[in-house]
């Protein structure tokens, strides 16, 4: 249904798409695999008509086609869910299934008609979703959904799906890969761009690896595994296992005792939680989304107003409860958001604009104490630091952090704080 033959994109001096050749074959699951920065998603943006190739034909249901815009793309029945999902988070369900495509006439919309059609569609492919419901009430799983039947209630035959299970609980992807194999049974065609490899050999049936903007392999997905696809992906043998030593934690580094709580609303959303982190140990905290990690996460790094909160934080033996988020940042304590385009980052400023976000006070970024005027040969330099010992791909430190993979801003991110 889908192939791009010889596929060329360059940003800048950027090179993201070299050559790009892709086949998909109709009423399969094919999937693209790669590390951050391989081009994966910019080839399928251009298929879906967010970027335009230098190069290169796109040849839908046997034809070339000239897909210049999304518009374009789903007229020919191609739709795309982004890793970052595109919804308003006040609007229903319905509200957002319709935005552009609204039923009714020019001065009357018929959201009833549209509901009785999300809710056939929804059942068909057992989607339960419920078309009344607002966004902002839905876990992360049921907001993926939603974005399916945008693109199923434009009557999309090829859907590609970008990072699809990024933000899923292992519950959440089974039931995202049952929804699927009905998908495909009832006829769809799914393009899955993705690096997690048991993932790809659980769901695809065929499998093009890219390392560097270029295809290094084609394969049947029963005639692979995860090692050869690690090895294409990376250009060397990889051990697919860690070798982790035994922990040697040290003292206590932060201590949380009695942590409390309360949401805008007047609800309790961390009851006297109380935990001790050391030097040299990784704690995780695990739990469905919703049950207090990101308050948690949040009040840790001096986010929430201290009349919401009760109880004590100390950091290296200090009580820094009372601190704001730029004393316990210049303390220490770095914070990596969860949601690094809302949280994380400026997507239109430059790599090296980001790489000062938090620390624009200081050196760096100024010339000295006091000073308010930026140093821009400095920020040059730390952004070049980052970019090497991050390895944060493209290179370029005047490039907008809305051009890099979704891997890359985190490894910005990820470099800037620490």
């Amino acid at each position: 249904m889908l192939e791009l033959r010889n596929i060329t994109k360059r940003f800048g001096d950027v090179l993201a798409n070299d050559r790009v050749s892709i086949k998909v074959t109709p009423g399969t699951v094919h999937a693209i695999v790669g590390e951050n920065g391989a081009g994966k998603s910019t080839a399928m943006r251009i298929a879906y008509g967010f970027y335009t190739a230098d190069s290169g034909e796109i040849v839908i249901d046997g034809q070339v086609r000239e897909v210049r815009t999304p518009h374009d793309a789903i007229a020919l029945g191609v739709g795309m869910v982004h890793q970052h999902f595109m919804l308003v988070e006040p609007m229903t369900v319905a509200e957002n299934i319709v935005l552009g495509a609204e039923p009714g006439s020019a001065t009357t919309l018929d959201l009833r008609r549209a509901a009785a059609e999300i809710r056939r569609v929804s059942d068909e492919f057992k989607l339960a979703v419920n078309p009344n419901a607002t966004i902002e009430s839905l876990s992360v799983g049921q907001q993926q959904r939603v974005e399916l039947l945008k693109a199923l209630y434009r009557h999309a035959q090829l859907l590609i799906l970008d990072e699809p299970t990024a933000v899923l609980t292992p519950q959440e992807v089974e039931e995202f890969f049952a929804i699927l194999r009905r998908m495909r049974e009832q006829g769809k065609t799914i393009v899955i761009i993705t690096h997690k490899l048991s993932e790809v050999l659980a769901i695809s049936d065929n499998v093009t690896v890219m390392r560097d903007g270029r295809v290094v392999g084609d394969l049947k997905t029963t005639e692979t595994n995860a090692a050869e696809l690690a090895r294409l992906m990376v250009g060397r043998e990889v051990l697919l296992r860690v070798e982790k030593p035994d922990a040697k934690p040290g003292a206590v580094l932060l201590g949380v005792r009695d942590l409390s709580i309360v949401g805008r609303d007047g609800s309790k959303r961390l009851d006297n939680l109380s935990f001790e982190v050391r030097a040299a140990e990784i704690v995780g905290i695990a739990g469905v989304e919703g049950n207090g990690q990101t308050e948690l996460i949040e009040e840790l790094a001096g986010l929430i107003p201290g009349s919401h909160v009760s109880g004590t934080i100390t950091f290296e033996g200090r009580d820094i409860t009372p601190s704001d988020a730029r004393r316990r940042k210049e303390l220490g304590i770095a914070h990596v958001p969860e949601d690094r385009h809302r949280r994380g980052l400026l997507l239109d400023f430059s790599l090296a604009e980001n790489t000062i976000l938090g620390v624009h006070y200081r050196k760096p970024a100024v010339s000295g104490v006091g000073s308010v005027l930026l140093d821009q040969k400095g920020i040059q330099r730390r952004t070049e630091q980052v970019i090497r010992e991050f390895d944060v791909r493209p290179p370029n430190p005047a490039l907008p952090a809305r051009a890099l993979s979704g891997g890359n801003q985190q490894k910005l991110i990820i470099g800037r704080e620490f």
